[in-house]
């Protein structure tokens, strides 16, 4: 069994159809989204289509079911799903995008998507290994059971920070050592770009792998393999969409 950790998606639907092809998957394999499936570019609905019947599939076959976890747009799209109330940010950093995938979509279609995004996504996975995968981090010291905020493994960028800051040389068995990343094996995040660092490929820091390479800007959707770190990425996403600007 491999266990396969996916980006951020966006909107990138094209981009999402192309990366399971290159990744062959297998019946045993485990896949972990980790969230942001939404706000880019223009077919959000068509990935959580994809997504409600890639894990339908999978458990009908007795195939091992994939894991999805929240990000912080999708956590956006939620509460206008819920409330209708407007955030100007969220529609100026793709927002708008996925309303405008959602047009004339039928009432069924809205309660099994806004079922998905309630009850389908977890906050953050810890796996037999005792690897950590969060969209985007966690804070408290003890890990994120511990966190005030159920909010802040979607939102919290300090544990990706902390491992670029932190000295390569620095041994784990430094009392200097940050607790944080003691906790886990390896810790699996997206969240925040890899092309700020100018980089379009997964990026290691200390036991933080962080693997958003810029899907909703000029970068490819990437999964990695938690096992073997092979990767595989699609095109770069804005080649399926030439004539949208997704996040840019």
């Amino acid at each position: 069994m491999r266990t396969i950790a996916i980006g951020d998606i966006h909107g990138g639907y094209k981009a999402l159809e192309q990366l399971i092809e290159k990744i062959d998957i297998q019946e045993r394999d485990l896949l972990i989204f980790l969230g942001d499936y939404i706000d880019g570019w223009s077919q959000s609905f068509e990935v959580i289509e994809f997504l409600i019947a890639l894990k339908r599939k999978r458990i009908e076959n007795n195939h091992t079911a994939p894991i999805y976890l929240r990000g912080n747009h999708d956590e956006l799209f939620l509460t206008y799903l819920t409330t209708k109330a407007q955030n100007n940010m969220w529609l100026q950093h793709g927002g708008q995008s996925t309303i405008d995938s959602y047009e004339n979509r039928t009432q069924a279609d809205f309660e099994k998507h806004l079922e998905f995004f309630q009850n389908g996504l977890k906050n953050y996975y810890i796996d037999k290994s005792n690897n950590g995968f969060f969209h985007a981090g966690f804070h408290n010291l003890k890990g994120p059971e511990y966190e005030y905020y159920d909010n802040l493994p979607y939102w919290d960028r300090t544990l990706w920070e902390l491992a670029l800051c932190l000295d390569p040389n620095l041994s784990p068995d430094n009392d200097r050592y940050p607790n944080r990343l003691k906790l886990y094996n390896e810790v699996f995040i997206g969240h925040t770009p890899t092309s700020r660092l100018g980089k379009l490929e997964p990026v290691n820091a200390a036991n933080v792998w962080n693997i958003d390479t810029a899907a909703a800007y000029k970068g490819p959707l990437t999964a990695i393999c938690v096992e073997t770190k092979e990767v595989w990425q699609s095109d770069p996403v804005h080649t399926f969409y030439p004539n949208e600007n997704g996040r840019n």
